[in-house]
Order: C-alpha cells, then structure tokens, then sequence
C-alpha cells in the first residue's frame, strides 16, 4: 500500500515543468527595510539614508536588502494557488535550500512586489518525503526586470 508522500509524489510528479501561479502584490517601505537593518545589522547608507541615496545613489532612494527580497518568499509564494490534494496528510513543509539565488534588479522603497512560481524538480526521498524545487520570479510592479529569481527547495514531510 502506497504511502500519504508516495500518493502525493504522483501529483506533484504530474505537475512537474508546470506554472504554480502568481501571488498578491506586497508594498516594501521605509519601515520594513529599517526593521530588516536593524534585525541583520546591515545599516549601509542605500538602504537607511534617503538623504544620502538623493545625492550618491544611482538609484536616489533607499532600496531593500537583497536578503530581505529573498526572506520575503514564504510571504509572498502564500498567495500563490495551491493544489490540496498534494498537501494531503502533510505533517510539515521546511525550507531545505537553494540551488541558485539572484539578485537581478533592486526593490526600491515603496515598491511592490510579487512571486510567481514554475515546478521545476520533484523528488521521493523516502516514503514519507518529498522534495520540492520551484523557480521563483520575484517581480517588481512596472519594472521589465525582476528583482530575484531563485530555485528554492522545499522539504514535505507526510505522516
């Protein structure tokens, strides 16, 4: 009898190559870019000073950390449509990696961005675990470059 992971590796397998979707659109200010400076001691001028970024940056206002776009992924890829039915009899989702991560165009403040998503890779670990790669394009609204695209793995875990 074919374990909760192994029924669910057959529809995700079945969606492999496939568009996820596309989530909501999410605001960066001022007041979250500080916060993330303060959490990861980052407080480098093109990020915290908009007075400095007026007169030095090529860009003339702050913009987000790049690791503050990419920890923003759990956030963002929750408004993207999921398929129940391979979820069923999950115990629990962990981030187990990247493959690749890059920074391709940098979130300015009062920017919105968004996550969109494509199955790249499924993996049976074991009888109870699957792995998970998507491509994640994190877009930005009214700029042609995205501001990250990353191959994120994902680790379920089925009881």
């Amino acid at each position: 009898m074919a374990t909760k992971a192994e029924e669910a590796f057959e529809k995700w397998k079945a969606a492999e190559g496939q568009p996820e979707g596309t989530g909501e659109w999410f605001e960066i200010d001022q007041d979250r870019i500080d916060a993330f400076a303060d959490t990861t001691i980052d407080h480098q001028f093109i990020h915290v000073d908009p007075e400095q970024c007026k007169a030095l940056s090529p860009w003339g206002v702050p913009i987000a950390h790049g690791f503050l776009t990419l920890s923003m992924l759990t956030h963002l890829m929750s408004s993207v449509p999921k398929d129940a039915a391979r979820y069923d009899g999950i115990v629990m989702g962990v981030n187990y990696g990247f493959e690749k991560v890059r920074f391709v165009n940098p979130v300015k403040v009062g920017s919105r961005i968004r996550a969109s998503s494509v199955l790249s890779k499924v993996e049976l670990k074991d009888p109870q675990t699957i792995n998970t790669t998507s491509t994640i394009t994190v877009e930005i609204d009214g700029e042609a470059k995205p501001a990250l695209v990353a191959e994120w793995i994902t680790r379920l875990v089925y009881g």
